[in-house]
């Protein structure tokens, strides 16, 4: 059952797929009504969810080329809903809207799942309504909840799901996942696991884009050119330039894909005339997408925010005499340089306003303000 190719980019979590594999291999019998996929970033808590909820409604339990399972790789399933935000706290609004649209049931299939990704994001309020269906779940509805850790979520809801831990998967399992799937040359495939720090998605793109590899460059060369205050000023401009040129490929990327694959599906290429009966699906994802995009700029943000924790634990790794492996491997001349001519206390100063400001960057904070802080923060010394 883990064989199926709905599973394959879960790399390094056998124990979380076989789990949910196991209940779809059985769902004639009937699916526990509420799930809570737990892991920490980057080891693919949304991932796991939207290939579950796919299996589900998938004839051959997650085969990835049917018309179901496009359907839900775009986003447009009718049967899957999908709850994420780029707010501090999901209101209790959306969760009311939520709950109701599981009233009306399926459209296409036998399951109605909603997933409500960064679960540990709803307001009490909002958790409570979310307990009361819980509690009274309507036929053959799925709830999949995604957090960080289960002591995320309320010990009431806690109670009511049945539990998946998910681990970030290790540098090699990411690799041996790029060279196998996607033919990455090996070198170029541990580099870019490494880079990403396990995180599958993004080391399939920085070992598949080689602009994605330079605009990672451009940002932590950016950081280690820090002296004075102009030079703050320049990275910090440079940074959300960098941010912005990403979000942009990216979403150009996605949207790309997830169209060609939609149309796949109805048997069309982007040359063809689009019936008007199947236009509605269309429409949705170009919705979809629109809604997406809004956050796309902060989802690159905090890619900087990652790679510049991953540059300056390298720095505090050398000036402790870890002897672990770099992450910037190939910017160990920099980083050596860096070590010699600051100290680990400073280094952890650095490295906690990096923290900080994804924090701010959380908050709503006005994207230039926290660049231009964490700059003038990263500065020599």
């Amino acid at each position: 059952m883990t064989e199926a190719p709905i599973w394959h980019e879960m790399a390094g979590q056998e124990e979380a797929v076989a789990q949910v594999a196991l209940a779809v291999k059985k769902r004639d019998e009937g699916v526990f009504h509420s799930w809570l996929i737990t892991g920490p970033p980057g080891s693919g808590r949304s991932n796991l969810a939207l290939a579950f909820a796919t299996a589900l409604q998938c004839p051959d339990q997650g085969c990835g080329k049917c018309h179901s399972c496009t359907l839900a790789k775009a986003g447009t399933h009718p049967d899957i809903a999908v709850l994420s935000t780029d707010k501090v706290q999901i209101a209790v609004a959306e969760i009311r809207e939520l709950v109701k649209s599981a009233a009306f049931g399926s459209a296409m299939g036998k399951f109605k799942i909603l997933i409500i990704e960064d679960a540990d994001r709803m307001h009490a309020t909002a958790s409570n309504v979310l307990l009361k269906t819980l509690e009274e779940p309507p036929a053959n509805t799925i709830w999949i909840l995604c957090a960080p850790s289960e002591v995320d979520m309320l010990p009431t809801i806690r109670s009511r799901v049945r539990r998946v831990g998910l681990k970030v998967p290790s540098v090699d399992e990411v690799a041996r996942l790029l060279i196998e799937r996607d033919g990455v040359e090996p070198k170029l495939a541990r580099q870019a696991a490494a880079e990403a720090q396990s995180h599958v998605g993004m080391a399939r793109r920085l070992a598949t884009s080689p602009e994605a590899r330079a605009r990672r460059r451009e940002t932590l060369v950016a950081a280690i050119k820090i002296v004075d205050v102009s030079d703050a000023i320049i990275a910090s401009e440079k940074w959300l330039d960098l941010a912005r040129k990403d979000a942009t490929a990216l979403a150009k990327e996605r949207d790309e894909e997830e169209k060609e694959q939609l149309l796949h599906s109805m048997g069309l290429t982007a040359a063809d005339t689009v019936p008007p009966a199947l236009r509605s699906e269309l429409k949705a994802l170009d919705d979809a997408q629109k809604r997406r995009a809004s956050r796309s700029l902060r989802d690159a943000l905090d890619r900087i925010f990652v790679d510049l924790l991953a540059l300056y634990r390298d720095v505090l790794s050398l000036q402790l005499g870890g002897g672990v492996e770099l992450v910037n491997e190939d910017l160990a001349n920099e980083l050596i340089d860096l070590a010699k001519n600051s100290t680990s206390p400073a280094t952890i100063a650095k490295l906690d306003a990096i923290e900080e400001a994804r924090l701010r960057i959380s908050r709503n904070v006005k994207d230039a303000t926290v660049l231009d802080a964490l700059a003038a923060s990263l500065r020599r010394g």
